[in-house]
């Protein structure tokens, strides 16, 4: 999380997926056509750990579709209706929802009802 959508933020994120995910080759990294996803230092990253970027078809929105809908169910699942006295709580509550529940216990159908961690037996 950070104050401002920017390219560092979007850099940061893709260097601690990949400290803590170590992935392999042919992983393919899936944007939007913003300027933070375009910038040199985000492309350079990926070119580094040969990370195929592929950027969202121009007017495209179904190309976004399944983290569309995922942040949809972030928000009526726990930012709606509730309010966070800092920064600091919203970033470990919304941490404890994705890394703990979403990741380990939430079934994903498309994922033969298994949680993401037991699909990939990564976690």
């Amino acid at each position: 999380m950070s104050e401002r959508n920017d390219g560092r933020l979007v850099v940061d994120a893709l260097e601690m997926a990949v400290a803590r995910r170590l992935p392999g080759e042919g992983l393919v990294a899936h944007s939007g056509r913003g300027s933070t996803y375009a910038g040199e230092h985000y492309q350079r990253i990926l070119a580094r750990h040969r990370i195929t970027c592929d950027m969202s078809q121009r007017a495209n929105c179904w190309d976004v579709a399944p983290m569309e809908s995922f942040f949809a169910s972030l928000k009526k699942e726990l930012v709606h209706g509730g309010g966070y006295a800092s920064r600091a709580e919203a970033r470990t509550e919304i941490f404890e929802c994705i890394e703990v529940f979403y990741n380990r216990e939430r079934r994903h159908s498309s994922l033969g009802d298994r949680a993401p961690c037991e699909f990939e037996t990564t976690c």
